[in-house]
Formats: structure tokens, C-alpha cells, sequence
């Protein structure tokens, strides 16, 4: 009896044990199916973090790009970070704001870069530690791209030279007989900012009539625009036509002519800042060109979140340009 009792125990045991196993296999095989469940969702539910790094948010340009960019940020379901300088001319910390973002290990940065030159070597660094670049707005230069080894950047802005020469001649085209005239160009060290300047030659070469006395640069900015006419006009009283790389630069333009009263002179500008159609309404300037700051900002998010998917995207994409005259806002 001792032994049947002994036995039924060790059946028991036996059996216990193999339950306990069975258990221990079962909930190990649930616990992986957890973990991978919550690592696939993870995954899934990422938000890629991509930076918005332009020139500046003093110019209104810039705001609007950045109303384009939070357009696609609420739409893709991504995290923008928006990162200027203080003003265009600040290279130097736009370059230490991409350092920043190396280290932050974002995403993709979408940037206006202020020189076409100068930014080339820290965004082949961002680069090179797996971070997606976009070029917007102004075009980096290909020669330093090719000597920093930087490839495989999609380039999103308007074709600036025709967009200058449309706004440029407009005011052009309305010289019929001898006429001086005047450009005021950003920076020079900025792809767009020549072919503005590239742009506006063209048109004004096209009418006889006209005469380029001065091509000087005022940086993008309304208060050395103002004092960079002033010393214009004062060595070419006659001057006619002005065209300005960028409308700051003609509102700057703009409010040395109310000094001096000449609202004789065509000023053409390019942006279609809101206080540059306040001047063409009032009749101090005749044009603008909208470039569609949000649509290239929009474009830049959806570029990068395309190449961080791993699709194809278009090596240049041009958006289109606007002639903006005073019938135009009227409407």
C-alpha cells in the first residue's frame, strides 16, 4: 500500500512538474510576443523630428515659411523645430544651429541657408551622422558641394533669375525714352542673390533706353538699403528704374523716396512682403514677385519625410513665380 501511495506521489510530482513547465514555456512565449508587439508599435508611432533652419524671422518671407512648414507638420504627423538666426546676414549662427541639431540627432533639417558657400561643410557633417538635408530657398553651391563630397540634395525654390527679370522688366517696359537705373542686390555670396541680380541686368539690357549706373549690395537688409540709395541718388540724380533683390531692400528704398519726395521712380521689388503691397496701393512701388514662401516651405517638410521613407524624390523642384502689381491686390 506504502508503495502504490509512493507511486501515485511520484506520478504526481512528475505531473506537476510537467504543468509548471508547460506554464513557464507558454508565458515566456507571451512575454515575447509582448515585448516585440510594443517595440513594432514604437516603431509605427516615431514621429521623425526634422528642423526648419532659415535665415531669419525678422523678414515676414520667413514667417511665411514657416506657416507652410507647421502646414505639414500637422498633416504628416511629425516634430518641426524651428531654428534662425538673428538676422540674414548671421552665417556663422545658422552654421552653430545645425551643429546643435548634429547633436540633437534629429531627423532631417530643411534649410535657407544664408550662403550658398559657408554652410556646405557642417551640413556634409549632419550628413555623414545620417541626418537627411533639404535645400530650400537659396541653392547651395555646386562646386562646394562637390569639393566637401555632399550629394543627394533635393533643391526647392523659385527659378530666381527668370522671377527677377519678370519683375525687373515690368518696370522696364515702361521706360520709352532714356532712363537710369539702379540695383540693390543681397548677398553676394548668395546663389539667389546673383541670379536676381543676374535676372534684373537681363531685363534692363533689353531696353535700349536704359542704363545701369550702380549695382551694389545692401545684405538683404531695409536700413542699408536706405542709406545705400541715399548715397545712389545723390551721385545719380536721374536715376528712374530701381529694382531690389528682396522686399526689405525696397522698403527701404521706399522710405528714403518719401524723404526726398521722388515718387517718380519705379522701385521693383521681390517677395510680396504685405507692407511692399501697402507701398504699390499708395504708389511709391510698382512691383513684387511672389516666390510663395509657404508652398516652399511645405514642400521641404514633405521632401524630407518622403527621403526619411525611403521615396524617390525630384533633384530640383521650381516653384512657380507671380508678377504682383497694384490691379493684382486691388483685384
Amino acid at each position: 500500500m506504502k508503495r502504490i501511495c509512493h507511486g501515485i506521489l511520484v506520478i504526481c510530482i512528475i505531473l506537476s512538474m510537467l504543468t509548471t513547465a508547460c506554464a513557464n514555456v507558454d508565458n515566456n512565449s507571451l512575454l515575447k510576443e509582448t515585448s516585440f508587439s510594443r517595440l513594432s508599435t514604437t516603431s509605427i508611432d516615431k514621429k521623425f523630428q526634422i528642423a526648419l533652419v532659415m535665415k531669419t524671422l525678422t523678414n515676414p518671407f520667413f514667417v511665411d515659411m514657416e506657416k507652410g512648414a507647421r502646414q505639414a507638420e500637422n498633416e504628416l504627423n511629425i516634430k518641426l523645430l524651428v531654428k534662425t538666426g538673428a538676422q540674414e546676414t548671421s552665417i556663422e549662427q545658422q552654421i552653430q544651429i545645425v551643429e546643435e541639431l548634429i547633436l540633437q540627432k534629429v531627423d532631417a533639417i530643411v534649410i535657407a541657408p544664408g550662403s550658398s558657400v559657408d554652410l556646405v561643410k557642417v551640413l556634409k557633417k549632419a550628413q555623414d551622422a545620417g541626418i537627411v538635408i533639404v535645400n530650400i530657398d537659396n541653392r547651395l553651391d555646386a562646386a562646394e558641394c562637390v569639393k566637401q563630397g555632399m550629394t543627394g540634395v533635393p533643391f526647392i525654390s523659385v527659378k530666381n533669375d527668370d522671377a527677377a527679370y519678370l519683375s525687373a522688366q515690368t518696370i522696364a517696359s515702361l521706360v520709352t525714352g532714356p532712363g537710369q537705373a539702379i540695383i540693390i542686390e543681397g548677398i553676394r555670396d548668395a546663389e539667389n542673390a546673383e541670379l536676381r541680380r543676374q535676372g534684373a541686368v537681363k531685363a534692363f539690357a533689353e531696353n535700349s533706353n536704359i542704363t545701369i549706373v550702380a549695382s551694389e549690395s545692401a545684405n538683404w537688409k531695409i536700413d542699408e538699403a536706405h542709406d545705400l540709395v541715399k548715397t545712389l541718388l545723390t551721385a545719380n540724380p536721374d536715376v528712374k528704374l530701381i529694382f531690389c533683390a528682396n522686399d526689405m531692400m525696397a522698403l527701404g528704398v521706399v522710405e528714403y523716396l518719401k524723404e526726398i519726395n521722388r515718387k517718380d521712380i519705379l522701385v521693383a521689388g521681390f517677395d510680396n512682403l504685405e507692407d511692399m503691397r501697402t507701398e504699390i496701393l499708395a504708389g511709391w512701388a510698382y512691383v513684387t514677385i511672389d516666390q510663395q514662401a509657404d508652398k516652399q516651405g511645405y514642400m521641404g517638410i514633405v521632401t524630407a519625410v518622403n527621403m526619411l521613407k525611403g521615396v524617390s524624390v525630384d533633384e530640383v523642384t521650381y516653384v512657380d513665380a507671380k508678377v504682383i502689381i497694384k490691379k493684382d491686390i486691388v483685384g
